[in-house]
């Protein structure tokens, strides 16, 4: 496997291990909490590396197919995600902070969708 297609694929499930801790962490908690935020922030991070980093192997191009729109529809709800998470804990009241997993956990389903394609995808084979 080339350097830069495990770079990629280390980056994403770390973006999955990231946001699922934040998002479940949360979850169990009852409150969104700043500790949350971070793994949110990381997950995002990760998967913003990991995605440009994709992008790149395939020539600088985005693939406009199911895993391409459901992937950049996914990063984009993840940083509306922690930017809302972000205002919540500056602004947000305690009822908030309190319901604030609701959003959470759509956003990691919706999230799954292009993660799990790429990982059907990979196992497809070079195309």
């Amino acid at each position: 496997m080339p350097t830069a297609v495990l770079l990629a694929v280390i980056f994403i499930n770390l973006a999955l291990i990231f946001y699922s801790i934040g998002v479940w962490w949360e979850r169990l908690a009852g409150e969104l909490q700043s500790k949350h935020l971070l793994f949110f922030w990381a997950g995002f991070a990760s998967d913003s590396i990991g995605t440009e980093m994709m992008r790149r192997i395939l020539g600088g191009h985005i693939v406009l197919n199911l895993h391409g729109v459901t992937g950049l529809s996914a990063l984009t709800l993840m940083l509306v995600h922690a930017l809302w998470a972000s205002w919540t804990l500056i602004k947000g009241s305690a009822a908030a902070k309190r319901s604030f997993h609701r959003f959470s956990i759509v956003v990691w389903f919706i999230w799954l969708i292009p993660y799990l394609s790429g990982y059907l995808l990979s196992m497809s084979g070079p195309r």
